[in-house]
């Protein structure tokens, strides 16, 4: 599905994060995406050379970089609404099983991450 759209699954998941609020600092983006910088750089990149998003330079911290939409990035929104659907379809899941798989996923992330903050169990 997200071929079709010309887009990896990474690629998706910031446009999921642009979409709902533009823009968002690489920072930001990162730790929304639990994806460090070395692995969101290299693909934030390829998505500006694509002409999907724009990085600029944050004019309040000129340390850090914004990302934003182009139009052609707005633009793929309503392509991509669609994605959702057809990927519960293709599973046969319905509404609340995927709403209970994302809510056990973010909790598995959740626990991930406490770990390795080297909390105790």
């Amino acid at each position: 599905m997200l071929a079709e759209l010309g887009l990896t699954c990474p690629q998706y998941l910031v446009f999921l994060v642009l979409w709902k609020q533009a823009p968002q600092s690489v920072g930001s983006l990162g730790d929304m995406l639990h994806l460090d910088s070395g692995t969101l750089t290299p693909l934030l990149k390829r998505m500006e050379q694509a002409g999907l998003i724009s990085r600029t330079r944050d004019p309040a911290d000129e340390r850090g970089v914004l990302t934003a939409l182009t139009p052609a990035g707005r633009d793929l929104r309503a392509a991509a609404e669609q994605v959702p659907a057809r990927l519960g379809a293709g599973l046969a899941l319905g509404e609340e099983d995927v709403m209970e798989l994302r809510d056990r996923v973010r909790a598995l992330v959740d626990t991930l991450q406490h770990r390795d903050r080297g909390a105790p169990d």
